[in-house]
């Protein structure tokens, strides 16, 4: 039975493909059961050839195809929608995030309350260009001040949680930067997870740092209108 869903967003990645599958399914063979599943965000490079191309390597391996371009945070939920097994580990399909932390989240879930369904990757040192780094920086700042999720990092791709509570979580454009704060909001915690990161080795970032302070902007408000109508009630059974 699987245990573990690894799911991979990517929009024109062809070079980094084939290097990451490698190290996942290195970091996890032998150790857990699970499958790896690729979103192709409608690539205009042909990375769908090249992920056709791996999966006689990789029979872990699983590929949707969004038809057109939908972003991020809707081929993460596509992958969630489309996975086996009851936790799912995310990656972002540049090879910044290090497959081998995986087994280092695993761990910690091994070890913590049950309450905690997210776990998320926290990037101590960045491998970034400048800009992104402060365009980060200052995001992580204004996120935390307004929605006081309590998570140093919710911009690293790398996070492990359990897929029936994400499903529940409402969906949305970039949802997948807000996840601690809406794991929150239902009622759950989430855990930060000391991880590595690397300097990307191939292809080009997609977002700029206007588009990442313009972006969160505009979700910040809706987020925060959120967290204040919730209300999580506990029920029991007579």
């Amino acid at each position: 039975m699987l245990e573990l869903s690894v799911i991979v967003p990517v929009f024109n990645e062809r070079d980094n493909i084939p290097p990451l599958l490698a190290e996942i399914a290195g970091a996890l063979r032998d150790h857990i059961a699970f499958e790896i599943i690729y979103i192709d965000d409608d690539s205009s490079d042909d990375s769908r050839a090249v992920l056709e191309a791996e999966r006689a390597r990789y029979p872990e391996l699983r590929i949707l195809r969004h038809l057109t371009r939908s972003g991020q945070s809707t081929a993460v939920w596509n992958g969630v929608r489309a996975a086996k097994a009851p936790w799912i580990a995310t990656l972002d399909g540049d090879g910044q995030n290090d497959p081998a932390d995986i087994p280092r989240l695993l761990a910690a879930r091994g070890a913590a309350a049950a309450d905690v369904r997210l776990f998320a990757g926290w990037r101590t040192t960045r491998r970034d260009s400048f800009n992104k780094r402060i365009s980060s920086r200052i995001a992580n700042a204004v996120r935390s001040r307004m929605l006081r999720d309590a998570t140093p990092d919710t911009g690293c791709g790398l996070k492990l949680f359990e897929r029936e509570t994400f499903l529940r979580l409402p969906y949305f454009d970039h949802m997948h930067r807000y996840l601690p704060a809406l794991v929150k909001r239902a009622g759950f915690t989430c855990q930060s997870v000391p991880v590595g990161h690397r300097p990307r080795t191939a292809g080009v970032s997609k977002y700029g740092m206007l588009d990442r302070l313009w972006v969160g902007l505009a979700d910040l408000r809706g987020v925060a209108w959120l967290m204040r109508r919730a209300k999580v009630t506990r029920v029991e059974e007579l």
